[in-house]
C-alpha cells in the first residue's frame, strides 16, 4: 500500500449472455457503390434558427436529425416559430422575422449541443425577450462567458449564470441592440456567428474580424436568405465580416449538404479496396471537405467533385477512386487538422 491507501481492485471480466463468436476480415473485390450520408450538423443547426428569423415559410431537405438538431428544434419552436417533419429529413419552418422571437415559457433545453446553445444566444441577444439556457450534465460544464461578452456589448444582459459563466443562464435579450464592431480573441465559428445573429436586429453595420478564418457557414447562409453580408480578407489569414442590420430575411428553399465527417469513411473504404475501388459520396459539403480530400490526393487517391454534383447547391457529389492500392508507410498530418478532426476519420481505419 501506498500512503495508507489501498490499490483499486481488478475489473471483473465482462459477461455475455450468448458465446463468443470468431470474426474474421479478408480483402474484398474493388468498393464501388453510390451513399448519401447524413446531414452537415452545423448547417442543421444554422438552416433551423436561419429559417425562424425569415418572414414565411422555408422548406429544409436533408437535415441532420440526430438529437441536438432535433433539440434546436424544439427550442426555436418554443421561441414562437412553426417548425414542422414532413418527411425523412424533410422540415418546414414559418418563422418569426429578425428580432420576432416571443416569450419562451419553459427553460430552453438543448441537450448536449454548444453549437445551438451558443447560436441561439447571439438569436435571442438581439430579442427583447428573457429566456432561461440550459442544457444536460456535459454541456453544464461549458462555459459560455466569451460569447456572453459581445452580447452585453451589444445590450443583452445576463441576469443569472452559474459560477464561470456556466449554464443554466438567464439571458435577457436587448430591446435597442447596438451594433459593434468585434475582434474575435480566438478563432470560433460559433462566436462569430453569435455576434452576427445579434447583429441582424442592429441598426447599421456589424462587424466581425477573425485574425484566423473560420467556416464560413453563416456568412453563406444569411445571404442565402438575403442579408447583405460583405466579407473581406485581413492579413494572412483572417477575414473580416461585415453585415448590414435589420434586414428582412426572405424564406427560401434549403438543402442540408452531407456531413464531410460522415462522409470521410465511405471515402476511406476506396482507399481500403483493391485496385479499381471507387466510391460516390452524394452531396457532401465540399468546403469542409477539402482537407480530407487534400489529405487523399497525397494517399495517391483520385477525389474529385463529380461533374453531376456541380448542380447540387451547396453540396456536391464527391468521387473517390483508386486505380492501384498502395501501402501506406508514413503520413504527415499537419496539428491543425488533428485537432479540428479534419483527417481523423481517414486514419483511424487506414491500413499500417
Amino acid at each position: 500500500m501506498l500512503g495508507g491507501r489501498r490499490p483499486p481492485p481488478e475489473p471483473e471480466p465482462l459477461s455475455h449472455s450468448e458465446p463468443a463468436s470468431p470474426l474474421t476480415a479478408r480483402r474484398s473485390q474493388a468498393l464501388k457503390g453510390r451513399v448519401r450520408v447524413p446531414g452537415d450538423k452545423s448547417i442543421s443547426h444554422r438552416a433551423l434558427i436561419l429559417s425562424a428569423m425569415t418572414v414565411g415559410e422555408t422548406r429544409i431537405g436533408g437535415l441532420l436529425e440526430g438529437e441536438d438538431v432535433i433539440n434546436t428544434a424544439k427550442v426555436m419552436r418554443a421561441l414562437g416559430a412553426r417548425v414542422e417533419r414532413t418527411g425523412e429529413g424533410a422540415w418546414s419552418v414559418h418563422g418569426v422575422g429578425v428580432a420576432g422571437f416571443g416569450q419562451p415559457l419553459a427553460p430552453l433545453d438543448f441537450g448536449n449541443s454548444g453549437t445551438g446553445c451558443r447560436l441561439v444566444m447571439g438569436a435571442v441577444a438581439g430579442c427583447p425577450v428573457t429566456a432561461l439556457f440550459d442544457g444536460d450534465g456535459s454541456l453544464r460544464k461549458r462555459p459560455m462567458k466569451r460569447v456572453l461578452d459581445p452580447l452585453m456589448r451589444i445590450g443583452a444582459q445576463a441576469l443569472e449564470m452559474a459560477e464561470g459563466g456556466r449554464l443554466p443562464l438567464k439571458l435577457q435579450g436587448a430591446r435597442d441592440p447596438l451594433p459593434i464592431l468585434y475582434e474575435s480573441p480566438v478563432a470560433s465559428a460559433q462566436l462569430k456567428s453569435a455576434v452576427l445573429l445579434a447583429g441582424l436586429a442592429a441598426p447599421g453595420e456589424t462587424i466581425v474580424i477573425e485574425k484566423e478564418a473560420t467556416r464560413d457557414h453563416t456568412e453563406k447562409m444569411l445571404t442565402h436568405f438575403g442579408a447583405q453580408v460583405v466579407v473581406e480578407n485581413v492579413g494572412e489569414h483572417g477575414r473580416r465580416v461585415t453585415l448590414k442590420g435589420r434586414p428582412e430575411l426572405s424564406p427560401s428553399p434549403l438543402q442540408v449538404p452531407a456531413d464531410p465527417s460522415s462522409a470521410a469513411f465511405p471515402l476511406a473504404a476506396a482507399l481500403l479496396g483493391a485496385d479499381g475501388a471507387s466510391a460516390f459520396i452524394a452531396r457532401s459539403s465540399i468546403e469542409p471537405a477539402r482537407q480530407r480530400i487534400a489529405f487523399a490526393h497525397r494517399l495517391r487517391v483520385t477525389c474529385q467533385p463529380d461533374e453531376d454534383g456541380l448542380r447540387h447547391v451547396p453540396g456536391h457529389l464527391l468521387f473517390a477512386h483508386q486505380a492501384e492500392r498502395r501501402r501506406i508507410d508514413q503520413v504527415q498530418v499537419p496539428p491543425d487538422q488533428l485537432r479540428e478532426g479534419r483527417v481523423a476519420p481517414l486514419l483511424c481505419v487506414l491500413p499500417q
